[in-house]
């Protein structure tokens, strides 16, 4: 069945498809946090990274489609979102991005692609650049480098359904589930501040990226997109029509199509 879910009600009232059943999951403790990670099917590794404010559950149209291709696909709540926890320390990508080389380290994966949405976009780029060794590629969705790359903000009913998912969520898997709005203002203070790249920033960048973006993305401007494209030594771009900075949970066909695509470019090493 092709899911459609453009105004994102569906999400709001019931979510994402829920996560496949796994035994393989569990905490990894790294630097005042607990990280939870899960994992599905095998074959070359695949590191999900969700957006601000959500948690796994996000990827319920990408894990089975993921599997079923065969792969085998970890997905990470970010501190503090869903059933991770968070202290005191301000977010930034890097702190994400270390993170991710913790539940790594912890799994004993050497090497791994990343899919990142919005900011696990971001995060997935800052593991590239501080440990290209452990990158094979990151498909960056929906996310922007510096403060040029952003829209001015303008409220929406699609973004009011997602927001309202990510308050139900958050209460239901938080082990703080009374402290949301303080967590998401620790998580805006991250958005509006950072990532902070120069293009020389993003030269030094050497992974395979595949630069992803929907023309009618609420948050990131296409040409911000574009410029990130140009700059990275070995990216390229896609556009994707019709769908916005949601398009996993509005046409997952549409989006998981380009996810396969690119993994199926990168080396198998």
């Amino acid at each position: 069945m092709t899911i459609t879910d453009d105004d994102l009600a569906r999400f709001a009232a019931q979510g994402a498809a829920p996560l496949p059943l796994t035994g393989r999951q569990g905490y990894v403790a790294h630097r005042g946090a607990r990280i939870w990670q899960a994992q599905f099917g095998s074959g070359a590794p695949v590191i999900l990274l969700h957006g601000g404010l959500g948690n796994s559950g996000n990827w319920g149209y990408q894990v089975p489609a993921l599997v079923e291709a065969g792969y085998a696909v970890t997905v990470i709540d970010s501190r503090g979102h869903g059933r991770s926890t968070r202290d005191g320390q301000p977010y930034s990508y890097d702190l994400l991005a270390a993170d991710v080389l913790a539940v790594m380290d912890e799994l004993e994966m050497p090497k791994a692609a990343i899919v990142g949405w919005s900011d696990g976009a971001c995060a997935g780029l800052a593991l590239a650049r501080s440990h290209p060794e452990r990158v094979s590629g990151v498909l960056f969705f929906a996310c922007n480098v510096d403060a040029s790359g952003t829209k001015p903000f303008v409220p929406t009913s699609v973004i009011d359904n997602c927001f309202s998912r990510h308050v139900a969520d958050y209460a239901a898997l938080s082990v703080t589930p009374d402290d949301f709005k303080a967590f998401s203002e620790a998580v805006g203070v991250m958005q509006r501040t950072l990532p902070d790249y120069s293009p020389a920033d993003l030269a030094g960048i050497d992974a395979p990226v595949l630069v992803l973006q929907s023309t009618d993305d609420e948050f990131i401007k296409t040409e911000h997109a574009e410029y990130l494209a140009r700059t990275l030594p070995r990216a390229r771009l896609r556009l994707l029509e019709g769908v916005t900075h949601f398009a996993p949970l509005q046409r997952p066909h549409l989006f998981n199509a380009e996810v396969l695509d690119f993994l199926a470019t990168l080396p198998s090493d």
